[in-house]
């Protein structure tokens, strides 16, 4: 794979030599590559070899380079090694970070993911004050079928687009398919107004205004209107309200209070405040078929969620800025929107079990990349080295705008160390890729977080970093190995990573050699293991936080009677019964800490305790609690647990339904009970009767 480099006008310091011993494969130092050494470039894309480009700033000329050149038919990746490194104050130290980035560009394309797809035919509903609606609909209506729903205000005297007006009941749904349900309450029908203002000059109360509509609070009956609409008869004070439902593919929304609340609102859905024409540009755009990835998927199997419809585990539920994601206790699950996930991957960050996984990239693919990133670090020579995660929007940007500050000399730039990684969603690794790539190799993994995340998300990333922080210290791994980076500006990127660059983590002495799964706790588990076994300290065990997917519970031996509610509940298996005897018993390695158990549990007698144990016993099954059977006492057939039995008597001895032979019975077993109601002499028969 032919790799074309370039020092951009020698604005940096590279070293083609280092770089080519690290990649294995002998480079030419460029200057103008995109200018008058673009014949290299031309030579390279007739190879049939996929070439990698280390520029990202003219990928638009060599794209028109391609096809202007004769027999060119190579693929072409582009990768940026000068905002993310050549430009910055330490730039000569930074060949191993180089020769990181050009080995992970090299990577094959992830597999393709399932898509969901979008159609579009226009429809727009504009809902605001009148003037405001049409101003916004003659800049779209030349692309768009627009349609207003009135706010009040005051129209054109020409009707130039369809009004709808009254009360909004409801509005749902997502680019091409959102539903609007309104009650049509006012007096004045719009279909049938004609817009002659004689309404409106005849009442005396001013209560009707140029959106043609009454203002019931205003209007004292005077009914003027009524008799000046006469030949029209668009006025009618005696009409019963009536529902109406339409249908758009495109909602844009001109109320200071917008349709819907939550942070990431559904695509198609555009709130506008009249000042930013880049939403209309995007509006315009949007007709036609379009199709996004699918970026989850899910494995009802593994889900925590739900079992005998008792609610256990919500975090995905809760963290969703979207609100894509749905209870169905009935069915013992979750219910994902793809028409509504944008695609964060928090509920991925969040899932303690797998259940939910991240597809946009898979974590086997985003793993390879962690993996070829610190091998060809280190294998150039490099120490330390941090991953800094950042958006492929806002966080990229801010990325680039540190590097040309730091060819101008305002900043700092990125440190040799910090390797940049985008992702589609800073909210979209957890725990299992963090660890990963601290036992692969890295001391430190930063995520970058500006206005574009929703407060829930930062919530869930730090717990969760939390969570594998205190793993690390707990090991004896010293310094602070995760991070948030709060920045909304070049300076503010610029000091979080100087005061990044300055400390130095602890970390094994040996990386891993691994490979990322798709499937998290077995991720988790690999990365657990390699950590423990290289680990400076090794103590029994770490309390770990509230938001921990790892953990152990603890059973009240005095309530528990050994129903086994329990085990049915449990969506890991880390609660099991024996078959032989009356035994709780619990593997610790399988525990997500989910909660189940405990809601489920008649009795209240189990309790969550995170943790990680690091001895042998937290992949063994060791018993909780256990009890000596009971027999039946007319044959001795073991049916129950002794405490168990012991309990029902107890609770039922009271009742006037259980007296005498009637307790008895409740000692025997199910066979007995029948064969001792049939056979005793003193009990009433229906037959007597």
């Amino acid at each position: 794979m032919p790799t074309l480099i370039c020092d951009c006008n020698k604005t940096m310091p590279l070293q083609a030599k280092a770089l080519g011993a690290a990649l294995g494969e002998p480079l030419t130092l460029h200057s103008t590559l995109c200018r008058r050494e673009a014949g290299a470039f031309q030579q390279a894309i007739r190879s049939g070899d996929e070439v990698v480009v280390a520029c990202t700033q003219e990928k638009r000329l060599f794209a028109e380079l391609g096809t202007q050149t004769e027999g060119a038919v190579s693929p072409v990746r582009f990768v940026n090694i000068r905002e993310t490194g050549g430009w910055s104050r330490d730039a000569a130290q930074a060949m191993p970070k180089m020769a990181a980035l050009l080995a992970a560009a090299r990577l094959p394309e992830p597999e393709p993911v399932v898509t969901v797809t979008y159609k579009s035919s226009g429809r727009l509903l504009v809902i605001g004050p009148l003037e405001d609606a049409e101003r916004a609909a003659a800049m779209l209506a030349d692309v768009l079928d627009v349609t207003l729903f009135a706010q009040g205000g005051a129209g054109a005297q020409e009707r130039r687009y369809p009004v709808l007006g009254g009360r909004i009941d409801s509005l749902a749904g997502w680019l091409g398919a959102f539903e609007l349900k309104w009650s049509q309450g006012n007096p004045i029908d719009l279909d049938l107004c004609t817009r002659c203002n004689a309404c409106v000059a005849a009442c005396p109360e001013g209560a009707i205004g140029l959106d043609y509509q009454v203002d019931m609070d205003k209007c004292q009956s005077h009914r003027a209107c009524v008799k000046a609409c006469d030949a029209a008869g668009a006025i009618d004070f005696g009409r019963t309200p009536q529902a109406a439902t339409e249908n758009f593919d495109l909602v844009l929304d001109l109320r200071a209070a917008p349709a819907f609340a939550q942070h990431a609102p559904p695509q198609g859905y555009f709130h506008w405040d009249g000042r930013e024409l880049a939403t209309l540009l995007k509006l315009r755009e949007l007709v036609g078929e379009f199709d996004k990835p699918k970026f989850f998927n899910y494995k009802q199997k593994l889900c925590a969620h739900s079992r005998n419809e008792t609610v256990g585990c919500k975090a995905c539920i809760e963290i969703c800025s979207a609100l894509a994601i749905s209870s169905d206790k009935s069915r013992q699950q979750i219910k994902v929107n793809p028409n509504l996930c944008v695609g964060c991957g928090a509920c991925t960050t969040v899932c303690p079990t797998g259940a939910l996984t991240y597809t946009y990239p898979r974590a086997n693919e985003q793993g390879l990349k962690f993996k070829t990133l610190l091998s060809a670090y280190a294998g150039a020579g490099g120490k330390d080295a941090a991953l800094l995660l950042h958006s492929q929007e806002r966080g990229q940007a801010l990325v680039q705008d540190l590097g040309r500050a730091a060819q101008l000399g305002q900043a700092q730039g990125v440190p040799a160390r910090v390797i940049p990684v985008a992702v589609w969603h800073t909210a979209s690794t957890g725990i299992d890729l963090w660890l990963s790539a601290i036992a692969l190799g890295a001391r430190q993994v930063a995520v970058l977080v500006t206005r574009e995340e929703a407060p829930q998300y930062i919530e869930g990333v730090k717990a969760q970093m939390d969570v594998a922080q205190t793993i690390l210290n707990g090991l004896g791994y010293t310094g602070s190995h995760l991070q948030l980076l709060w920045a909304d500006a070049p300076a503010d990127l610029d000091r979080a990573l100087q005061a990044l660059a300055q400390t130095r983590q602890g970390g094994p002495a040996t990386p891993a050699r691994f490979a990322v799964g798709q499937e998290k706790r077995g991720t988790l588990e690999m990365a657990l293991d390699h950590l423990v076994e290289h680990a400076p300290a090794r103590p029994e065990a770490i309390a770990l936080p509230a938001a921990s997917p790892l953990g152990t519970i603890a059973v009240n031996k005095d309530k528990c009677t050994l129903c086994l509610s329990c085990v049915s509940a449990c969506p890991a298996s880390a609660l099991q019964d024996n078959p032989q005897l009356p035994q709780l018993r619990f593997i610790e390695k399988n525990c997500v800490q989910c909660g189940l158990c405990a809601s489920t549990c008649p009795e209240d007698a189990i309790t969550l305790q995170p943790r990680l144990l690091l001895t042998p016993a937290r992949k063994e099954a060791r018993v909780l609690n256990e009890s000596q059977p009971y027999g039946c006492v007319r044959c001795g057939k073991p049916f129950g647990t002794l405490k168990a039995i012991e309990a029902m008597l107890g609770k039922l001895a009271g009742h006037s339904m259980f007296q005498g032979q009637a307790l008895e019975r409740l000692k025997m077993c199910g066979d007995c009970r029948v064969i001792d109601i049939y056979s005793a002499q003193n009990e009433a028969k229906i037959t007597d009767l």
